[in-house]
């Protein structure tokens, strides 16, 4: 069987051709499509029927099979799940190849596809991207009630 991370190059290929193409637009409508097609059976569903936990079950599932260096937190008091990427393994190929350079913006797209399916669930996607060019990023999900309380000063 063919991994996942096989096809990285080709993705970073194909978004750079669409962004050439028909602008950074394209690529951004591509990612949509992308999110609602193939993570409304997986992660959507996780999280539709456990919660939280099931953004720990999906990308323990998903982060194995890519064999990223990764550490995830989930603190089911605080209703809260965090992923500290330590070794991305696609940007990372992506970083090691010497016969293309990788579509600059490639990261942007686990923020896009991941917080389309999250934040309409009621939950707070953030993602830091800021040393993805080193192959290291860290991402949270919170649940939004949690955050609005604290924000209120009321307790759970």
């Amino acid at each position: 069987m063919i991994s996942c991370t096989q096809f990285i190059p080709a993705y970073s290929e194909g978004f750079k051709y669409l962004h050439k193409k028909e602008g950074k637009q394209e690529v951004v409508k591509f990612w949509e499509v992308l999110s609602d097609l193939y993570l409304t059976d997986s992660l959507k569903k996780e999280v539709k029927e456990k919660g939280i936990s099931g953004c720990f079950d999906y990308w323990q599932k998903a982060l194995n099979e890519e064999a990223a260096d990764f550490t995830m937190t989930l603190d089911k008091d605080k209703n809260t799940f965090e992923i500290m990427m330590h070794h991305c393994p696609s940007k990372g190929m992506l970083n090691q190849l010497t016969y293309m350079s990788p579509y600059e913006d490639y990261c942007e797209h686990c923020d896009l596809l991941y917080r389309r399916v999250l934040e309409p669930l009621g939950f707070i996607y953030t993602i830091d991207l800021s040393t993805c060019h080193k192959a290291v990023c860290r991402l949270v999900v919170t649940k939004k009630k949690l955050m609005e309380d604290k924000k209120n000063g009321r307790k759970k």
